[in-house]
């Protein structure tokens, strides 16, 4: 649900009778489509209405009429938003939604002097359907956007909008075209636009919503896939420079889970290559891993040696004889 101010305006002054400000006032023109003066539109059909009365009861609380939409501006930035009416009623009259309003003293004065001769709702709307659904409050101000019906018979002054006579040949509107004939062309050539686009829609560039999730899963199962067979291989050549680089003893054992740490990605990779290029020697190879024992003679003990000699038999003699 968003939200928007400023869209839709009523000329008091054409409604003041006998010195006092209207106590009925016209908040949202009859639909089934508003536009306001900048080209903004919605819908206020007999859903609408029906919803926005609908949640004005179900609130059980009047709306404020301040001064310039202090309530959306000033209000939440903790400074005075004073109200300078309530509205305590809605009624539907002819498609249009109307108030009937409590005036504070200040804010009645205001208006029959005519120092604020607008009045403009604030209301929220249906992003998808663009149908208005709540009145959220209403502001005097001196800045219309759009129109209203006048409350009586008495009919405003209003200055008519001079539309660029290239810009309505370009409408293919005759120059003394109004500005309603304007917007009734423009909102046309959107129609036909996007009718059109959806005429030339290619099915062959759109994919239904459960194949493109299908795809999409395979995609990341495969980046997964290449993923951990990437890091395999790489753990494998790490794994075989640091053995190559132990056995020419440009490291020590020691070392060796340090550098596989420095090795976590292929720029470390190519770093620790560069180094045991360039390494000095710093352990030389043992060779233990390749001699055998050599053979070892046992010595005879003391009692050994008697019987050796009682048998007239020397050392390697008794030790043959004994094996």
């Amino acid at each position: 649900m968003k939200r928007t101010l400023l869209a839709l305006n009523t000329d008091l002054s054409a409604t003041i009778t006998d010195g006092q400000a209207p106590e009925w006032v016209e908040l949202i023109p009859s639909g089934p489509n508003v536009t306001g003066r900048d080209g903004r539109q919605w819908v206020f059909d007999e859903l609408a209405a029906s919803q926005v009365q609908s949640s004005f009861i179900g609130r059980s609380i009047e709306l404020p009429i301040d001064w310039e939409h202090a309530t959306q501006h000033r209000a939440p930035k903790g400074e005075d938003a004073p109200a300078a009416a309530w509205i305590k009623q809605l009624e539907t009259r002819d498609g249009a939604l109307w108030g009937r309003v409590d005036w504070t003293p200040k804010g009645s004065a205001q208006v029959v002097s005519r120092e604020y001769r607008f009045l403009s709702p604030v209301f929220d709307y249906d992003p998808q359907t663009m149908r208005i659904a709540l009145l959220v409050s209403a502001g005097l101000t001196n800045k219309p956007n759009f129109l209203l019906t006048a409350l009586n018979n008495e009919n405003p002054e209003i200055t008519p909008v001079k539309l660029s006579p290239a810009f309505l040949a370009l409408l293919g509107l005759p120059d003394a075209a109004t500005e309603e004939q304007a917007m009734s062309a423009v909102t046309q050539l959107k129609a036909t636009a996007q009718a059109t686009n959806t005429e030339r829609l290619d099915l062959a560039r759109f994919v239904p919503r459960a194949d493109f999730d299908a795809m999409e899963g395979r995609a990341a199962n495969a980046e997964q896939q290449l993923a951990a067979h990437k890091k395999a291989e790489h753990d494998k050549a790490v794994d075989a420079l640091l053995i190559s680089a132990t056995q020419a003893g440009k490291i020590v054992p020691a070392t060796v889970d340090y550098y596989r740490a420095s090795c976590h990605d292929e720029a470390g990779l190519e770093r620790f290559k560069a180094f045991v290029a360039a390494a000095p020697t710093v352990g030389t190879p043992s060779g233990l891993d390749s001699r055998k024992p050599e053979s070892a003679s046992t010595a005879l003990n003391a009692e050994e040696k008697q019987v050796a000699s009682l048998l007239g038999m020397s050392d390697a003699e008794f030790l043959q004889g004994k094996a």
